[in-house]
């Protein structure tokens, strides 16, 4: 299984920019589909955005597109998430997620369940 590790988060004003990275280990790392989730006190971890193992399709959920892109460099092991005009409901611990294998259906990358490796998260908070 790959490690993951992110970074990124922080505090920012509504309205403001953040980019999340997530640094995976290995040398398998462009086989991988990636995803983001992302978890609010008190609420069940949710889909963010996923991309596949090449880059070449992604996924967002309704309450980020438009606003936030996600991307991913092979060459570097690194999968991003560029998150603009955001807001206070965006507050949550957000993590990066890999599953292994050439994968592209919606269905199975909008999924936490479907997804093996899990980095430690990243804290967002946004103020009002």
């Amino acid at each position: 299984q790959v490690q993951l590790v992110e970074s990124g988060g922080g505090l920012v004003q509504a309205g403001g920019s953040l980019r999340l990275s997530c640094a995976a280990s290995g040398r398998t790392f462009s086989s991988y589909s990636m995803g983001w989730f992302r978890q609010a006190p008190g609420k069940e971890r949710e889909f963010v955005a996923a991309i596949t193992w090449s880059g070449g399709i992604t996924y967002y959920a309704d309450s980020v597109q438009g606003r936030f892109t996600v991307s991913r460099d092979n060459a570097k092991n690194t999968v991003y998430l560029q998150m603009n005009s955001l807001k206070p409901e965006d507050t949550a611990v957000y993590y990066c997620a890999a599953r292994a294998g050439i994968v592209s259906s919606q269905s199975t990358l909008t999924r936490s369940a479907n997804f093996g490796s899990w980095g430690q998260g990243t804290q967002v908070t946004v103020s009002s």
